[in-house]
């Protein structure tokens, strides 16, 4: 069976960095982490082509190759997801579909006229996929509601990818996250009970990709790597060795719950074992809103001085935030914009809350009346307006959203704050032998050029950079790539203000014609 694997074009967002990856000469953030499971799982003596089309485009002579076409996609590739959907179709192909979105919102893919649905996760899927292929089926929909058991689950094909394409490589120690907050999706598609893999299995999947000669980031995709802390505990134990005979050749970052800041021992063993980054879901300063959306975890201690904790063990914070939950008092972009400037975290992903398919939030404000019809082009994305009917003004949800996202990444506010967080840092990271690329060394020269010469940020550039180089030379690396990744959010901001202005001016003509219409209905 030759097997053509696709995965969508990402819309320029938050996480595309596509500013940076310009000028380091790279050309995505992440592989497709699903498509080469999936490969690893199908039967081996199929042959196998990956387009990631973020990367490269397909062309003629890879339809006319193949005999099946596998496309994964979320719910922000939807676009791009539907075109290849109907394409396949159009040229006579098989078309099976699989991944976050498709499994949250099957008829999507089914309109769109999707053969096969492989819903769920693959590691119980895709074997039924195979079977009904194998009968000569030519259509079908595969799902399990039972978890798989991770630790049987194959090392990805990373033979597949084009390596030097991208910032980092993604693996996966656990599926699951054991709190509930209502807006997220994770639960609903893995469940609230963390699975993860052995050490021995991770450590395997570790030593392929240094294999491939890979020596740059590497973020661990987990939702909460410290799901399950006794197994997580147990994984970098063992991590720490492997990294250490090999002078640390990756650069470690993965997601994990505020709680991080409540266990000294993981905190020092993730130092340890190389993380240098944690993506955590702050949310929001105001502790009503957390609890209305059951966000508990985030209330047990005092936030900033949780995050401060996690800075000073070595660790730099990405955050994410939110506006526009139910009952927010007026003020929560400014409250946000506050918190961030307060710790330092030089990059905050604040976005308009969205209500995802199935989630506890869809379906509560499905029975309320207040989902809207019809998704944005951008839902998802920064660039979206609310896909329902706020407690509070849209029109005031929005100024405070995009005025706050301005500031944040206004550059000479991203510098200051950026220097005050690695400022803040005290943990000693091990020492790494690896060497620069020929992309970290562009990207260098570019930052200089930029932040340095041609932007009014010249003088505190350079006094930073060098009271970073004198006073901790360990953290050089980091706090450099931190001011090239603030290049993507200083041209992104003026994309994501035009945008939500733009479609804010449409709502309100709408509101206006409707108004109007219902006057002259009841003049009648």
């Amino acid at each position: 069976m030759k097997t053509l694997l696709i995965w969508p074009i990402l819309p320029n967002s938050f996480w595309s960095y596509q500013e940076t990856l310009d000028l380091a000469g790279l050309r995505s953030t992440n592989p497709p982490l699903g498509l080469i499971t999936v490969a690893a799982l199908l039967p081996q003596d199929w042959e196998f082509r990956l387009i990631d089309r973020n990367v490269k485009l397909e062309t003629d002579a890879d339809w006319d190759w193949c005999d099946l076409v596998v496309i994964s996609a979320m719910v922000i590739q939807r676009q791009d997801f539907r075109a290849l959907i109907q394409k396949g179709v159009a040229l006579g192909k098989k078309v099976a579909v699989g991944g976050p979105f498709p499994t949250s919102v099957p008829e999507f893919a089914r309109e769109a006229g999707a053969d096969y649905l492989i819903l769920d996760e693959g590691e119980f899927t895709i074997p039924m996929f195979v079977e009904a292929i194998q009968r000569g089926e030519s259509q079908g929909t595969f799902r399990s509601i039972e978890k798989p058991d991770v630790t049987q689950t194959p090392i990805p094909r990373f033979d597949l990818l084009d390596l030097d394409a991208y910032l980092a490589i993604t693996l996966q120690f656990s599926r699951g996250c054991p709190f509930q907050c209502e807006f997220c999706d994770i639960i609903n598609l893995y469940g609230r009970k963390p699975r993860t893999k052995t050490p021995e299995q991770m450590l395997a999947e570790f030593e392929a990709l240094y294999q491939t000669g890979w020596h740059r980031l590497v973020f661990v995709v987990d939702d909460n790597f410290i799901g399950n802390k006794r197994n997580a505990k147990v994984f970098l134990r063992a991590l720490i060795p492997w990294m250490q005979e090999r002078h640390y050749p990756f650069i470690l970052v993965t997601e994990a719950s505020l709680n991080l800041s409540e266990d000294d021992e993981m905190l020092d063993l993730m130092v340890q074992a190389g993380f240098t980054m944690v993506f955590m879901g702050i949310e929001t300063p105001d502790v009503d809103s957390l609890k209305g959306v059951h966000k508990e975890q985030n209330t047990r201690q005092s936030l900033a001085e949780s995050c401060h904790k996690i800075t000073r063990a070595g660790i730099q914070i990405l955050s994410g935030f939110i506006i526009g939950f139910d009952g927010e008092r007026t003020g929560a972009g400014q409250r946000i914009q506050s918190f961030v400037e307060e710790t330092g975290i030089p990059q905050a992903h604040l976005s308009l809350l969205q209500a995802l398919h199935n989630t506890a939030m869809w379906q509560r404000l499905s029975q309320e009346g207040r989902l809207l019809d019809g998704l944005s082009e951008y839902f998802t994305s920064q660039k979206s307006l609310m896909n329902f009917v706020p407690t509070r003004p849209i029109e005031e949800i929005v100024t405070e959203y995009t005025n706050a996202f301005w500031n944040l990444y206004d550059p000479p506010a991203y510098l200051k704050r950026t220097f005050r967080h690695f400022s803040m840092m005290e943990g000693k990271r091990p020492r790494s032998r690896r060497p620069l690329g020929q992309h970290e060394v562009r990207l260098f020269l570019a930052i200089c050029w930029r932040q340095g010469v041609l932007r009014s940020t010249r003088l505190r550039f350079w006094y930073q950079l060098v009271l970073i180089g004198l006073q901790k030379p360990h953290l050089f690396y980091d706090y450099f790539t931190a001011l090239g990744v603030g290049e993507h959010f200083f041209s992104f901001r003026h994309e994501v203000k035009a945008n939500l202005e733009e479609q804010l001016a449409k709502l309100k003509a709408t509101q206006t014609d409707t108004a109007r219409a219902e006057m002259i209905y009841a003049m009648k």
